[in-house]
């Protein structure tokens, strides 16, 4: 039975049964604990949580999930997979015990002619919790399980609960047996390998308290409402259904298996390692298909780097079977075909979904290559110092600068028979990490020592702010330092972090700059303030210059705000809220964001997009904008539960932590997001918002930079002045001006057309006597040499594979290998193509072999197909020892 025919299947069963079908959510969890959805019940969490009255009391699902902390055991075991589909059946103060367990025999062992699953009962085992004597009963009594297949284990195994105080309950799982090939007999609790289990009803009828572990809390009570959440592993069913040994040979994964092999040519079932290999490959793309099809693009952060991670993971084990080409366009394109019927929108969104996937893997075989070619020096020359060991700190030099993975640095040491000293790489991790950590404090912290700041916080409390209402008012100096270190008092000229009990300075944060104005001591001491920061939750240290008298702790301040820098970022960061939104309803909820700077006048807002936007919709998304301005809606702000903040819809950035209060930000209907930053009161305090264009800044990431309020004004008057003075230049009107520059390009475009024609007929006249100066090596005529410097790489091929014709039009050399080997210098870089004839190949030499050696030799690499290859390098002077390491090389091999 299909994948795809048991998913139908269990979808109609409980259809049938009053459920309600649920559609699968998104893997991007709707939680900002959640980094992606791991688990069928997570849309449904609200619901047992009760912060939200479900809308129906019975519901069923095949909730797609990723889970990814045994990633490493992905292959080397049968069970563990990135990605999983969930088949679920909920019932909210509905049917319980009887009902949910009755429901599951009845679809595993009902006839597949009746829509069942058609599983043997004899082979079906149970496991309740020990004390649950009710399921027990129904297990036995009303389904008529014998005794002797129904096990009752501890809370470890058989009690749910979220690990927070809340709902919990007991388990009862339904295991099958497949045989004794798999281990001793003696059901679940002997042999989990053998009596796999398939199906976990979960029974929430308590409330439990505080505690840690699975085991160690108190159940306080009966829930008011009885809930039922069932979990069945689409993947282990098909697994039984389809009568394989593991889950990466059901069909959804055998299949991008088969893809491996037809681009590797290596046999599943050949080899351990290498069967790993193609079981990583296949669980890894079809978990970054799902994940890039819901939304989520490869970075450095969060899920984005859970997708890189995973994707390159795939490459680098298609590398080890033996891939040399690019390889994920064709097995995405299998897991688009296979998934499609279940999940339509990969198909509908194919086009999206391969652009992100090829370019990640260009932009890793890019790193992969110029690691390579590091990593093959670095081995030559520790082999020729007689060396046996890869030095640690050429393996962290790969890693840090080249993002080259160390166990592949592992792999390919390993083929040139040398360890690496991976002592010395994690020494060095370790120093980097440190160093980054000390960079990132001294930046934000000064030098201190982070136990100053605590030993406030927890002296006087934390900081109130004010500063959503106020912009000035008095405090108390609680704490104070100098040059990173505590002091009692700070003179005139010295650099001071100065903590106060209550201030209305915003310290940096959310994508907000800090603050900056002025902190006024009773004594008449002066502080210009240049930065805030919050180095420990909730105590803001104030850093600037004592510009007057003497700071003391204890004394009173009076503490006022720059007013004209706060009101300029406020309305810049309402204007990064409008874009967001703008931009969100314009692209989709993909366009999530990804990080922000507001700064006075200026903000730049990060988002998620597989492409550039094209300039007509950013034009629409500012004037969407604009006309919001223009609409003079009210902002407002409001404290709420985050259950209530979700029930509303606000938009929470995953990255950022909230607690179980959150400030809610809105504008009039068009926007709601949890913030913590100021704004504005009303949306025609911004004035203009002027977008300023939009660029990549890193894989699937794209960054709009704008500008608000008078600098927007200032910047449009500036263009209005540039656009008189090309008015005036082509001797027309604003309007005309796109017609009369393009003609003007036009024109410049055919006259760089006709240079080119010129100099490339130039260099293809050398043809002749570059194939009439061939050299003979043992039978092989070889036309090497170098071209005039600045000849392009285009031109350089064409006059290789011009050459390579003339060879064979000579008399007497019909049918004589040949080999083509010319050099250029463009823009200080040498660079050659190689190219051999049938008749050379024929003998084993190949241009790819050959271009590898000419461009080591040039301090590079290259490569390409047997019968025409490129490469380059970065020594210009050695040409001449490429031309001649070529030309032995084909000595060798003539």
């Amino acid at each position: 039975m299909e994948s795809a025919e048991i998913r139908r299947r269990w979808l109609r069963f409980f259809e049938e049964r009053g459920h309600t079908v649920v559609p699968s959510a998104s893997l991007i969890a709707d939680d900002p604990t959640l980094l992606l959805v791991p688990a069928g019940m997570v849309p449904f969490k609200p619901y047992f949580l009760g912060e939200v009255k479900p809308p129906f009391p019975r519901a069923t699902s095949v909730q797609k999930c990723v889970r990814t902390p045994d990633i490493e055991e992905v292959g080397r075991t049968t069970r563990h997979g990135t990605f999983f589909q969930m088949c679920g059946n909920f019932s909210f103060g509905d049917y319980f015990k009887e009902g949910a367990i009755t429901y599951a025999w009845e679809l595993l062992t009902g006839s597949v002619a009746d829509g069942g699953y058609g599983l043997d009962p004899e082979k079906l085992w149970i496991t309740v919790y020990e004390q649950d004597d009710e399921a027990e009963r129904i297990w036995r009594q009303v389904i008529g399980v014998p005794a002797e297949r129904i096990q009752r284990l501890g809370m470890g195994p058989n009690y749910w609960s979220m690990g927070v105080p809340g709902p919990c309950g007991p388990c009862s799982e339904i295991n099958y047996d497949r045989g004794p090939e798999f281990g001793e007999e003696g059901g679940p609790a002997v042999n989990d390998e053998r009596y796999v289990e398939i199906w976990n009803l979960v029974f929430m009828q308590y409330v439990r308290g505080e505690g840690g572990g699975k085991e160690d809390f108190p159940i306080l009570g009966e829930l008011p409402s009885k809930n039922i959440d069932t979990g069945l592993g689409l993947e282990r069913l098909a697994m039984i259904l389809q009568g394989v040994q593991n889950m990466y040979e059901t069909d959804t994964l055998r299949v991008v298996m088969d893809k491996a092999t037809e681009l590797t040519g290596v046999r599943y079932g050949a080899d351990h390692t290498s069967d790993v290999s193609l079981r990583v490959v296949a669980d890894h793309i079809r978990t970054s298909v799902m994940l890039i099809g819901d939304g989520v693009t490869p970075g450095n952060e969060g899920r984005g780097y859970v997708l890189r991670r995973i994707m390159r993971r795939a490459i680098r084990n298609m590398r080890l079977l033996g891939a040399t080409e690019p390889v994920v366009g064709e097995l995405v394109d299998v897991v688009i075909k296979t998934m499609g019927e279940q999940y339509p929108e990969l198909i509908e969104d194919r086009k999206r979904i391969e652009t992100v996937a090829l370019g990640e893997e260009a932009a890793f075989l890019k790193t992969l290559r110029t690691g390579t070619n590091i990593l093959d020096s670095a081995v030559t020359d520790t082999k020729s110092a007689g060396g046996t060991v890869l030095s640690g700190d050429k393996a962290f030099l790969l890693h840090d600068t080249w993002g080259f993975p160390i166990d592949l640095t592992l792999e390919m040491a390993a083929e040139q028979g040398l360890l690496v000293d991976q002592e010395g790489f994690r020494r060095l991790m370790k120093e980097q990490r440190e160093r980054a950590k000390a960079d990132a404090k001294s930046k934000k912290q000064g030098h201190a020592d982070l136990s100053a700041y605590r030993e406030v916080a927890d002296t006087s409390g934390s900081t109130v702010f004010t500063g959503y209402t106020d912009t000035e008012g008095e405090s108390t100096v609680v704490g104070l330092l100098v040059d990173g270190v505590p002091s009692p008092a700070a003179q005139e000229g010295d650099e001071v972090e100065v903590v106060l009990d209550r201030t209305p300075f915003y310290a940096e944060g959310g994508g907000q700059q800090a603050d900056t104005g002025r902190i006024r001591i009773d004594t008449g001491a002066v502080v210009e303030i240049r930065d805030v920061q919050q180095p420990v939750p909730g105590v803001s240290v104030h850093k600037g210059v004592v510009q007057v008298g003497e700071v003391t702790v204890g004394s009173g301040a009076h503490a006022q705000i720059d007013i004209a820098r706060r009101r300029s970022i406020a309305r810049a960061h309402s204007a990064t809220h409008l874009t967001h939104q703008a931009l969100r309803d314009a692209l989709g909820p993909t366009a999530a964001q990804a990080g922000s700077e507001n700064a006075p006048g200026r903000f730049r807002f990060d988002f998620g997009s597989p492409a550039a936007v094209p300039g007509t919709v950013l034009t629409d998304v500012e004037q969407k904008i604009n006309e919001v301005l223009a609409r003079e809606l009210d902002v407002t702000a409001e404290v709420m539960s985050m259950s209530e903040a979700k029930k509303q819809g606000a938009i929470a950035e995953f990255g950022e932590k909230y607690g179980e209060r959150v400030r809610v930000v809105t504008i009039g209907d068009f926007s709601k997001e949890l913030c913590g930053g100021t704004h504005v009161h009303n949306t025609a305090q911004l004035g203009l918002v002027k977008l300023l264009g939009e660029s990549s800044i890193g894989s699937g990431v794209r960054r709009v930079e704008a500008l608000v309020g008078v600098d927007a004004y200032s910047f449009l008057a500036r263009e209005h002045t540039v656009v008189s003075q090309l008015t005036d230049l082509v001797k027309g009107r604003p309007e005309e001006l796109p017609e009369k520059i393009s003609g003007m390009l036009a024109k410049l475009k055919d006259a760089e057309k006709e240079i080119e024609r010129f100099r490339a007929e130039k260099v293809l006249q050398a043809a002749a006597g570059l194939a009439e100066g061939a050299k003979d090596v043992r039978g092989v005529a070889v036309a090497s040499g170098q071209v005039p410097d600045g000849t392009g790489a285009d031109d350089l091929r064409k006059l290789v594979l011009d050459v390579r014709g003339r060879l064979g039009q000579l008399p007497g050399q019909d049918g004589r290998p040949a080999v083509v080997a010319l050099f250029t210098v463009a823009h200080g870089r040498p660079l050659t193509v190689i190219a051999t004839n049938e008749a050379a190949r024929g003998r084993g030499i190949k241009a790819g072999e050959l271009v590898r050696a000419a461009a080591k030799t040039l301090g590079g690499g290259g490569g390409g197909k047997d019968d025409v290859a490129q490469g380059g390098g970065q020594n210009p002077a050695a040409i001449g020892e490429a031309v001649a390491a070529v030309e032995r090389l084909v000595s060798e091999k003539a």
